[in-house]
């Protein structure tokens, strides 16, 4: 590997131009050298230069990638994920990592002895509010934590064209799988591993075939309980978070608008990407020494999905310390796979 590291992408669909592309292109450390595209050439046409193969094997086999971003269906993760490794490239795989416990083990296991790291792209870490979430509780200004609701709610009726999200003949299928990582992972990223925990699938849609809705309860010491919940038939979308504690209440009515603002086709080094707009601001209620109520409109930090591809190159460049752990993803899936 020479002074950059160069990047294949093995998808250039919407998260290949939308949440991979743009970061490891303005990324000094990277070179964004490969893509597969099996039919539309859209990716040489947004990045001049860059060598389009017609299937994943070419990708792999080409000798002059040192990282592979795996964004195909969920369903696929597992044995990409593997060829990669035995062909000598680090890797940095989409949620869910794989569909099991079992197969998650066996690829950090193989990752590590063929010396090559295994990385998850859990970018909801760097949304502005869960960044705000996390300063607030970190904070200690709530006092003692008692209940913390997390969601991740859209209004889509109609059953979607992805057939691997919406067939359960395919591994890791349904909400569960396609939001679940995000809001377990947020969960995990504050508390650690739960206790214990308790969960609901439900399928309302019409002519669904897979859960569109999840509840999962999420027990911690001191009788801390987390809910986290995600629908595709919410109307009216609640609040994404809210905290409650001894000495007050903290809650936010969006999570981030970077995807958003990216399907616009707004680039990352643009003026005002990341940062919310004012009705998105969060709102702090602590109890007053006399029993009233002291409320602060609180504004998110910048979102930014830059951050967790800095953390990628250093975790290959200079082996630092990745922060979304491989025991962090097992009690991920074992909650997703249970």
């Amino acid at each position: 590997m020479g002074s950059k590291i160069n990047v294949g992408l093995m998808a250039y669909g919407m998260s290949g131009k939308v949440f991979h592309a743009p970061f490891v292109h303005l990324h000094d450390g990277f070179n964004f050298v490969a893509v597969t595209e099996r039919s539309k050439k859209q990716a040489v046409q947004d990045y001049p230069g860059i060598v389009s193969y017609d299937t994943i094997d070419e990708l792999i086999a080409d000798d002059n990638i040192d990282l592979i971003i795996i964004n195909t269906p969920n369903y696929t993760h597992y044995e990409y994920a593997k060829k990669c490794l035995l062909a000598g490239k680090h890797i940095l795989v989409e949620k869910p990592f794989t569909a099991t416990v079992a197969q998650a083990r066996e690829l950090f296991t193989l990752a590590k002895k063929v010396g090559k790291k295994a990385l998850v792209y859990q970018n909801r870490r760097f949304d502005s509010g869960f960044k705000i979430t996390k300063e607030i509780i970190e904070s200690g200004k709530l006092g003692k934590l008692t209940e913390v609701y997390f969601r991740f709610d859209r209004y889509r009726s109609e059953i979607g064209p992805k057939g691997f999200k919406e067939d359960p003949s395919f591994k890791a299928s349904g909400l569960s799988y396609d939001l679940g990582p995000h809001l377990i992972d947020q969960a995990v990223a504050l508390f650690g591993k739960p206790s214990s925990f308790h969960k609901v699938l439900a399928n309302h849609r019409q002519n669904g075939k897979v859960d569109d809705y999840f509840f999962i309860h999420l027990a911690y010491p001191n009788q801390l309980n987390v809910y986290l919940t995600a629908t595709l038939l919410a109307a009216d979308i609640p609040p994404a978070f809210v905290v409650n504690g001894s000495l007050g209440t903290f809650s936010k009515n969006h999570g981030d608008v970077q995807e958003s603002q990216l399907l616009k086709g707004m680039k990352p080094s643009d003026e005002g990407y990341g940062i919310e707009i004012v009705e998105d601001a969060g709102k702090l209620t602590l109890v007053t020494a006399d029993g009233g109520r002291d409320i602060t409109t609180l504004t998110s930090p910048q979102g930014n999905y830059g951050e967790i591809f800095e953390l990628v190159y250093q975790a290959i460049a200079n082996d630092q310390p990745y922060p979304i752990t491989n025991e962090d993803i097992v009690a991920q899936l074992e909650i997703l796979e249970s």
